[in-house]
């Protein structure tokens, strides 16, 4: 347990560095006009917060600068809730301007507006929902205890998914479980496909099959398991801005998985609901584990549709790029309501 001149000395020593960059030390932070110790008790202090893990001395100056633990000890009880200007929420809200009504251009500005507020690098992960409709759908047996689902949309998008298949499911029931659905899903925008899967389907499923609840277990998981994604990135040259990232071997490795879409997508959804941080090594990607990922996601209902991702040095504006997200994602989450509403 931190004592409370261990926990303002801590605190000054993330925010300078997060501001500055620069290793901070004790005389420097008896100046500040909020702390009331003398240098010789800071670097006490001090020295005491180093050898618990908080902060550690830099090769190149007496002062300190925070450890990852210093800074997940920050996230989860020093940061206090960041109030943003009418600049930065107008500048948002410009983002959502009426009379836009195409998906791509609406995430495309939020990437954009998201990542020029930060001078971080934005990644937004979006559902192809709005445009896209089931086309066909196929389930093909491969084997007495397997099958696969293909389906296949009017933008061409076509995914597999392999099911066991449970031993109570018949196979009669098996091939009118298609018929029903591509009698009753082609043509369907896949944003409603859960609402037509809760409603009708589940009746029809209910009347035509013998074993109900496996079979809309198994139907839930054909269709809802997950959809098609794609990623908007803003800024991606914010990271050579900042002066941990002069290491030309960081950069391109960042870059290589910036550039993997599909791998950065699986990083995305694996996270949590709602606000999410990963302070460095605590991101599973080797290229990421000197910088910090924070998440937020957004939904349509109570369906999690997309997640927002900041991704930057671990000396990030945390409390201003939390205040920024969750207003970004209730922007999507309203606006996606919207849209649906008029599908």
């Amino acid at each position: 347990m931190l004592s409370k001149r261990q926990l303002q000395v801590l605190q000054v020593i993330v925010d300078e560095f997060i501001q500055t960059a620069q290793p901070i030390g004790s005389r420097a932070i008896s100046k500040r006009q909020e702390v009331e110790y003398s240098s010789a008790t800071i670097r006490n202090e001090m020295a005491d917060l180093e050898e618990m893990g908080f902060i550690e001395k830099t090769h190149s100056s007496s002062g300190r600068v925070p450890s990852e633990k210093g800074y997940r000890f920050y996230v989860d009880h020093l940061i206090s809730p960041f109030h943003l200007s009418n600049t930065d929420i107008g500048i948002i809200s410009d983002a959502f301007e009426k009379g836009m009504v195409e998906f791509e251009k609406v995430v495309q500005k939020s990437a954009r507006v998201l990542s020029d507020l930060t001078n971080y690098t934005s990644i937004i992960l979006g559902p192809e929902v709005f445009e896209t409709k089931l086309k066909q759908l196929q389930i093909i047996n491969l084997s007495p205890q397997s099958a696969v689902a293909i389906l296949v949309t009017n933008t061409g998008h076509v995914e597999h998914r392999t099911f066991s298949i449970p031993k109570e499911m018949k196979p009669g029931d098996l091939e009118k479980l298609v018929n029903i659905l591509n009698d009753r899903l082609v043509g369907v925008p896949i944003v409603k496909l859960q609402d037509k899967l809760y409603t009708e389907i589940a009746d029809l499923v209910k009347a035509y099959t013998t074993d109900y609840e496996t079979t809309y277990s198994y139907l839930k998981a054909a269709l809802l398991e997950q959809q098609p994604v794609k990623l908007y990135v803003g800024g991606k040259t914010n990271i050579l801005m900042q002066p941990e990232f002069k290491d030309i071997n960081k950069i391109r490795s960042l870059y290589s998985i910036i550039e993997q879409e599909d791998y950065l997508a699986e990083v995305l959804r694996s996270n949590h609901e709602g606000i999410h941080i990963s302070i460095g090594q605590e991101n599973k990607l080797d290229a990421m584990q000197d910088c910090s990922l924070i998440t937020a996601t957004y939904s349509l209902g109570e369906q999690q549709i997309g997640t927002i991702a900041l991704l930057g040095p671990t000396r990030m504006e945390y409390s201003r790029v939390i205040s920024l997200l969750n207003v970004l994602s209730g922007k999507l989450t309203k606006t996606f309501h919207s849209w649906y509403e008029e599908k």
